[in-house]
């Protein structure tokens, strides 16, 4: 589709590094609490010492938390967000938003220096983290309303052109003569039945634009009818996800030891979980299998829950019940490079194929409903992430 001349244009690239900016700024703080884990534990979980021994040790179950209070703003203002963007303008909410969560950063560094009781720091941290990412989810952009009003406009005058009869030039003139109300010879050609041509024409088309031409919205609720079954793989998909990384992952011990040990998590867990799970987003641009239609696409959806023993049978610690399956680390990476990829890969076919079960006119509201559940997944999976790790 060639742009329309009134499109707005984007110089230098400048619309799509700032959409760039914008998934860094949406993702950045997630992934920074998250991999400063090891400092955020270490700081709080400590332990009292009396004459030589261990008394007490409070444990504050930092990665559970964070993963919730992450996720539960982004199920809030999901919702709210619909509400406010009618009320404050574009540019106020990304721009608030922007330096709230920067000044946030700067409030979390400089804590970093600060002596401060392990109550007191978890509850400013945690408050820190739930602030931090209701900003994240309160953005929009005039660019990409100007082609979702487009795509909706397309739609509507696709649907006019299919209206119009199919002929020769002259047949088309002639009926173009008549719907704005000319008359051949001045006069109306009138049949036995005193109806003129051109109130022929007229009656004959009423009921194809009765049938065709409503550009009225389907509601939720039928909205949802068609799309539930990719509401669920979607909701599905980040709840296993999220109800292991990185609450249970985070935890495992390298077998090796050493120097090695400061760099295991951060590589085969973290970088390793999100380079693969960009790989399997990025392989749906070439191959999307199965189909939108296919009854084996939530079946193996539903086949992810395996790699939640999995992970937990790795060489989690500290451990109570389930015992160590896998303590090689090379096991643990490939665990994680399986979960990761079918993570990224089901996701993004879940996304992709939920517009399509839809009318073009409805798409706005499936892909408002599709993240929903979105982070209705994210939440149910970070809830889920407690009492796994407990029976760990």
């Amino acid at each position: 589709m060639s742009p329309r001349e009134d499109a707005p244009a984007d110089r230098g690239f400048f619309v799509g590094i700032i959409f760039f900016i914008l998934g860094l700024g949406t993702l950045l703080p997630w992934n920074f609490f998250m991999t400063a884990s090891m400092y955020f534990n270490n700081r709080l979980n400590t332990s009292e010492w009396s004459n030589g021994t261990v008394t007490t040790r409070k444990e504050y179950y930092f990665n559970n938390w964070m993963t919730l209070l992450s996720q539960l703003p982004l199920l809030l203002f999901t919702l709210l967000n619909s509400f406010l963007y009618h009320w404050i303008s574009e540019k106020m909410r990304i721009a608030g938003s922007l330096v709230f969560i920067l000044l946030l950063f700067i409030l979390t560094a400089v804590l970093v220096k600060i002596p401060m009781e392990e109550d007191r720091f978890f509850s400013v941290t945690m408050a820190t983290i739930w602030f931090i990412n209701s900003c994240v989810c309160v953005c929009v952009q005039e660019f990409a309303r100007f082609y979702l009003d487009r795509k909706s406009k397309s739609c509507e005058l696709e649907t006019s052109n299919r209206l119009l009869p199919t002929g020769d030039v002259e047949g088309s003139e002639k009926t173009s003569d008549l719907s704005v109300g000319s008359v051949p010879n001045g006069n109306p050609n009138k049949g036995d039945s005193g109806v003129s041509e051109e109130e022929g024409v007229r009656q004959a088309f009423i009921p194809l634009q009765s049938e065709n031409t409503s550009t009225q919205k389907s509601s939720i609720l039928e909205v949802f009818k068609k799309i539930w079954l990719m509401a669920f793989c979607v909701t599905f998909v980040f709840t296993v996800t999220l109800s292991v990384f990185p609450a249970v992952t985070v935890d495992v011990k390298t077998g090796y030891g050493g120097k090695w040990e400061r760099y295991f998590i951060p590589v085969f867990c973290f970088l390793l979980f999100n380079v693969m799970d960009f790989t399997g987003r990025s392989v749906t641009l070439a191959f999307k299998w199965p189909s939108k239609d296919s009854r084996l696409f939530p079946g193996l959806v539903v086949c992810r829950v395996i790699f939640v023993p999995l992970l937990m049978m790795c060489n989690v610690q500290e451990r109570h019940y389930m015992p160590v399956l896998f303590s090689n680390d090379f096991m643990f990476a490939a665990i994680m490079v399986f979960f990761s990829v079918s993570s990224g890969y089901f996701v993004c076919l879940s996304m992709t194929y939920a517009p399509q079960l839809v009318e073009p006119k409805d798409g706005e509201t499936a892909g408002a409903l599709m993240t929903f559940f979105l982070a209705l997944g994210l939440s149910l999976g970070a809830a889920l992430s407690f009492p796994l790790r407990l029976l760990v």
